[in-house]
């Protein structure tokens, strides 16, 4: 009997080919955003994820909260050294950010952020954040005038296109008019940030942007097996002891990845919501369809039921058939939607961001599909009901 319904219903949706082709993009473009969005903010999570499990879940990272009332000191060396005392971390390392900063090669101007990174114990710092070198090497002990670059200011900033040469070590390279030798070039890490950095010695740093005492940023890696919330307690009673005041803050791995899954949970469920108007529009165009469809068929419905069709059978008809249009809409959301997550990963690679990885998931797609059958069966409701309670001597009248 069920096999029935079905090609009644097929042969009805046939029968109207543009109307149902366009109820079904309804459903159709809704779902396609609702699984590409899902299937985006899985993989930029895992990319985050994997970045995290990179750098270890033995670190804390001390900086100043922008914004804080009351804040009027940065960090400073002295907040370094008080960490190096402390016995509960094996490496503390400072970091001098300047962002966008001149620099020259050749004759060819760029932009790029200026990091200041301590000399000392280098390779054994790269060695904990899993980098490797496309060329060259680290950062000598004390060593001055010397530059580490990522593999986008090598291949992109100061790209010659005449004679198609990229920037190798032994180059020299100008940042704010001192000149610093390219010991190194490290090979991508996945995201244009960090692909896009500038490493110089902490020393020249200091000299070069006149920040003698400056710290932007402080990472310190926890000794093995220590607590990270015990030692995080310590270092804030340290920091605080010596400051004098609490303008700072102390953050753990497991926080700052609570952190960013709590804001891409929160634009998920706003892009969503968005989403989830079209496939209200989706629904009500189901619905009028089905409606328009019980009008233009009153007079085959009073003749089903003059020929022993129950309310039941005409109920499934008109219930199937909108099922049908929801589930091909779904079926087609759900092809587009992976399609599109697809596209996203690969301009994301185009533009840097080679992290993000995205994999089809099979819980999306047969909940994409289920959910556009339930949407479609129960937009369909209403006007099946009303096309099960047509009498059919009514029905006939009203057909004429």
């Amino acid at each position: 009997m069920i096999t029935d319904y079905i090609s009644l219903g097929w042969k009805n949706i046939y029968h109207r080919k543009l109307r149902s082709v366009l109820t079904v993009m309804g459903i159709m473009i809704s779902v396609m955003i609702i699984v590409a969005l899902l299937m985006i903010s899985t993989g930029l999570e895992k990319a985050i994820e994997e970045q995290f499990k990179k750098m270890g879940a033995n670190r804390v990272y001390i900086t100043i909260p922008g914004g804080k009332p009351g804040t009027k000191q940065g960090l400073t060396q002295n907040d370094v050294d008080v960490l190096e005392k402390m016995r509960d971390l094996r490496l503390v390392t400072p970091y001098l950010f300047a962002p966008s900063t001149d620099m020259k090669y050749k004759q060819k101007k760029g932009y790029a952020s200026v990091i200041g990174w301590p000399t000392k114990d280098s390779e054994e710092r790269i060695k904990s954040y899993d980098i490797t070198y496309a060329e060259g090497r680290t950062f000598h002990d004390r060593e001055r005038g010397a530059v580490v670059i990522g593999p986008l200011v090598a291949k992109e900033v100061f790209f010659d296109e005449e004679d198609r040469r990229e920037i190798h070590i032994n180059d020299h390279i100008k940042i704010l008019d001192k000149e610093f030798k390219v010991v190194g070039v490290y090979e991508a890490i996945g995201n244009q940030e960090d692909d896009s950095q500038v490493y110089i010695p902490m020393d020249d740093a200091r000299e070069l942007f006149n920040k003698p005492d400056e710290v932007s940023f402080i990472e310190a890696t926890v000794k093995p097996g220590q607590d990270i919330a015990l030692v995080k307690k310590r270092i804030e009673h340290e920091l605080e002891r010596e400051r004098h005041n609490d303008d700072f803050e102390v953050l753990t791995p497991e926080q700052i990845l609570q952190f960013l899954h709590t804001t891409l949970g929160l634009v998920r469920a706003i892009l969503l919501s968005i989403a989830g108007v079209s496939l209200v529009v989706g629904a009500i165009g189901i619905m009028n369809s089905m409606y328009t469809a019980v009008r233009e068929r009153t007079k085959e419905i009073g003749v089903m039921k003059s020929l022993g069709a129950t309310n039941l059978d005409i109920l499934m008809v008109f219930l199937i058939e909108a099922g049908m249009m929801g589930l091909a809409g779904g079926m087609l959301g759900v092809l587009f939607g992976n399609a599109l997550s697809f596209f996203v990963q690969y301009q994301a690679a185009m533009s840097g961001f080679a992290i993000l990885k995205i994999s089809p998931n099979l819980g999306f797609i047969l909940g994409g599909l289920l959910f556009a059958l339930v949407v479609g069966a129960c937009s369909g409701a209403l006007p099946a009901k009303h096309a099960a309670e047509l009498h059919p001597v009514d029905a006939l009248r009203w057909a004429k």
